[in-house]
């Protein structure tokens, strides 16, 4: 590849055939720090994190009115009523049982409960499909393709997964709200944003977290002993644990098993205000803040001292969390952890150790500013290697063929739709450790099959003025191999040559 087309497809998103090549490509790699716009218009009136907590704690609320009224008919409920930006509070419980059963009277459901979780669940997809919509047409015509390739990077770095309804409409706001406006900033303000964000904290079950001894789990373990009541409140390690092995150290850096508790217990009163039915989420409500905001809850706190990899941070209710993860975020171990999983994706899947080097080193020297961590990035000549050293991950590919057919906006359904097909769903990874990012999970047969088959329908309805054999050479300037361009030549059709040039190497590798 030539150093224009890595450029343009390794560090961006895939050439536009409407743009022109850069002439200078480091220099047009870095003056995107100056174009990039962490909220563009294509990601304006979207669903906010706010609004979308704000319904899901109307629908919670509901639900407990209708376990203490037993379900009786008049307990039916809908989306709560909020104003067009859907940032209100939720409506009072007389008009939302209006709205529910005037939404329910033609529906066949004879189980109310059945019909509000029904209907939570079909608007936080909805949620979800307009937010998926909103990146893939933000990632067609952004001004900062390498910018928006790193928004991408971090979101998968801080994975959550759309697998539950707390999840689902709020697992994309965490990327709009706690990723973009942080990509250009310090990697210590991302980290903080991303764990204060209601979808890490309620995808990793930080908002049930209590600690044993403090006033809420004393007060239970009280009643419990009194009364033999079947209820447990305690500790959750879930986030204190990603944060170290995933976020921030890596695994096998010198913490212990000890290490995480004590993070954990640090980290307890860390929750989300009316949201997630835990016992912080009850206790702060929405006193202290709008469902789905940040609240430590000094109720649930573990209280003490806590030693952590050797540092002992005093009693410090919120703070203390907080200076714990100050230092995690400016730890040499989270530079190399960091750097090698940003070498792997520029410089191909068995990170090179000089660049790892540069780019930890990079990341001390500005502690952790992450444009000179980019810009070490594209300083390596590792990363300009001339063969084709990554396979595109779905995603990747998608937004490569959209943008090469001069796509500037695409339908919420036909992209949700197109990922669930490749195998790649937006923001649903399964597991905390985020999608991979090695040619092994994604070249399989069956994977290819299917991006032959979706090349094919984009080759369909894609305009038959389209000549792949121009679009080719556009799209990898002085880099479209011989054996490629004699492919598109014998092509039977014009369409056949596209559905050829949309899977060719240089299509599917960057």
């Amino acid at each position: 590849m030539s150093d224009v087309a890595i450029a343009l497809n390794r560090f961006g998103l895939g050439a536009r055939p409407d743009a022109r090549p850069p002439a200078r490509p480091k220099a047009w790699l870095i003056d995107q720090f100056a174009d990039y716009q962490p909220r563009p218009a294509a990601l304006a009136d979207l669903p906010t994190s706010a609004a979308v907590a704000a319904d899901l704690a109307t629908y919670q609320q509901e639900r407990r009115a209708m376990r203490q009224q037993g379900g009786a008919d008049g307990a039916r409920r809908t989306r709560p009523v909020v104003d067009n930006a859907r940032m209100a509070t939720p409506a009072p419980a007389m008009a939302m049982a209006m709205a529910m059963a005037m939404a329910t009277a033609k529906a066949d459901v004879d189980d109310p409960k059945k019909a509000a979780r029904q209907f939570a669940r079909r608007q936080a997809r909805d949620d979800y499909g307009d937010l998926v919509g909103a990146r893939a047409t933000a990632a067609l015509i952004t001004p900062a393709p390498f910018v928006e390739r790193m928004v991408h990077f971090w979101a998968n770095h801080f994975a959550v997964s759309a697998d539950k309804l707390t999840v689902v409409g709020l697992a994309g706001t965490l990327e709009m709200e706690a990723i973009r406006p942080h990509v250009l900033g310090t990697f210590a303000d991302m980290l903080n944003a991303v764990e204060r964000h209601p979808a890490m904290l309620l995808y990793l079950d930080q908002s049930v977290s209590v600690g044993p001894n403090s006033p809420l789990g004393q007060r239970v373990a009280r009643r419990v002993a009194m009364t033999g009541m079947n209820r447990k409140v305690g500790l959750n390690e879930n986030l204190a644990r990603e944060i170290l092995e995933l976020h921030t150290l890596g695994v096998r850096t010198g913490y212990t098993q000890g290490d995480v508790t004590e993070f954990a217990r640090a980290m307890t009163g860390w929750t989300v205000a009316g949201i997630g039915g835990g016992p912080g989420a009850r206790l702060a409500g929405t006193a202290d803040g709008q469902a789905g905001d940040f609240v430590f809850a000094a109720a649930i706190h573990e209280p003490g001292a806590r030693t952590i990899m050797g540092k002992t941070y005093p009693e410090g209710g919120e703070a203390q969390a907080q200076a714990v993860l100050t230092d995690v975020a400016r730890s040499p171990a989270t530079a190399t952890h960091l750097a090698t999983k940003l070498a792997r994706h520029f410089a191909g899947d068995t990170p090179p150790p000089a660049m790892v080097a540069r780019v930890a080193a990079a990341f001390l020297r500005s502690g952790g500013d992450l444009p000179t961590v980019y810009r070490a990035i594209v300083e390596s000549p590792e990363a300009w290697a001339e063969a084709t050293v990554k396979f595109r991950t779905p995603w990747e590919w998608s937004i490569a063929v959209y943008r090469a057919l001069g796509t500037r906006q695409v339908q919420a359904q036909a992209m949700v739709g197109l990922m669930n097909q490749l195998g790649q769903p937006v923001w649903k990874p399964g597991q905390p450790v985020g999608y991979d990012d090695v040619a092994g999970s994604w070249a399989g047969s069956d994977a290819l099959m299917r991006r032959v088959e979706a090349a094919d329908r984009f080759a369909t309805r894609a305009p038959q003025t389209i000549d792949a054999r121009t679009l080719g050479l556009q799209l990898f300037p002085d880099a479209l191999s011989s054996a490629t361009a004699q492919s598109l030549a014998r092509a039977e059709s014009p369409g056949q040559a596209l559905a050829l040039l949309l899977v060719a190497p240089e299509m599917m590798r960057r």
